[in-house]
């Protein structure tokens, strides 16, 4: 019932999907889509992690991939960029499915100004509608099927589309033009970073002094001070794990995106390039592979 959802504009058969990025956030996104009853065909740069995927069918390049729809769950817009050209690339392998208006979805965080210039130009020269569609929630929000998406892009599309971002995000709203889902992941980004920042510090200050850092949390949970940061990542403070998770390196990506925005604007934007220096402070000590809450560390030294 749900694949029948899916139809291209032309056509009274399902829309194809197709997923490149079997990462932490890819893999659990595969899963919910599959377990939607959608057929999924996958492809990541390690085989290994997409044959992981119970259900899927792995194919050996993009190229192979090339779907009515292929979203792409990478860090940044160059790795999509380097997906296009070329023999084994996406748009060699559109044409040889004869797949004429084909939907190009990033997932990924990347700047707001270049997605556009690069969306104007795949639409212009290729017939490829994109759609920039970054996301919220982080990996339990991926694996629970409880993400937040904030799509840009023609909203003809988006709204043919959204039953499938439905399958995995709780929240998913168009805000306009390619572009203005990752200007509003730009303000997720702040809150984010600036909290992630505000509770290192707290916890920090709390070892300082001796005291208990579960009883602290425990206090911080009950009150205002509560947040999906200190929910998901809580016991990294205790545990002082700090490996894997979202990178410190990505949110400063995220932060450098926020003060691109601010600087075009002509804004002042004070807490974000604070929380960015403090983020620089860390990855120039050699910590940016680290959880983002690894700015704890930082802050301690």
């Amino acid at each position: 019932m749900t694949a029948q959802l899916f139809r291209t504009p032309e056509s009274e058969s399902p829309m194809s999907v197709a997923l490149l990025g079997t990462g932490p956030m890819g893999a659990p996104i595969a899963r919910n889509i599959l377990a939607g009853g959608v057929p999924l065909t996958l492809w990541n740069r390690t085989a290994a992690k997409a044959k992981a995927i119970a259900g899927g069918r792995v194919v050996a390049s993009p190229a192979d991939a090339a779907s009515d729809v292929v979203l792409t769950v990478l860090p940044d817009l160059a790795q999509v960029v380097a997906f296009l050209p070329g023999a084994d690339g996406l748009l060699a392998g559109w044409r040889a499915a004869g797949i004429l208006d084909p939907v190009l979805v990033i997932h990924g965080t990347v700047s707001p100004v270049a997605v556009a210039a690069f969306a104007d130009d795949c639409l212009r020269n290729h017939g490829v509608t994109v759609l920039d569609a970054p996301l919220s929630g982080g990996t339990i929000g991926a694996e629970e099927g409880r993400l937040s998406t904030m799509v840009g892009g023609p909203g003809s599309v988006v709204a043919r589309l959204t039953p499938l971002f439905e399958l995995y995000s709780s929240t998913v709203v168009w805000f306009g033009k390619t572009g203005a889902g990752s200007t509003v992941k730009a303000c997720n980004q702040i809150v984010v970073a600036a909290t992630v920042t505000a509770v290192s510090e707290a916890m920090a200050l709390a070892t300082a002094t001796g005291l208990d850092l579960e009883k602290v949390q425990s206090v911080l949970a009950g009150g205002l001070a509560n947040s999906e940061v200190l929910r998901q990542k809580g016991r990294r403070w205790i545990e002082k794990d700090f490996e894997g998770g979202g990178s410190a390196k990505n949110q400063l990506k995220d932060l450098t995106f926020v003060t691109e925005i601010a600087a075009d604007l002509d804004m002042e934007l004070p807490l974000s390039m604070s929380v960015k220096s403090a983020f620089e402070k860390m990855i120039s000590a050699g910590s940016g592979d680290l959880d983002h809450t690894g700015i704890y560390r930082t802050i301690l030294e």
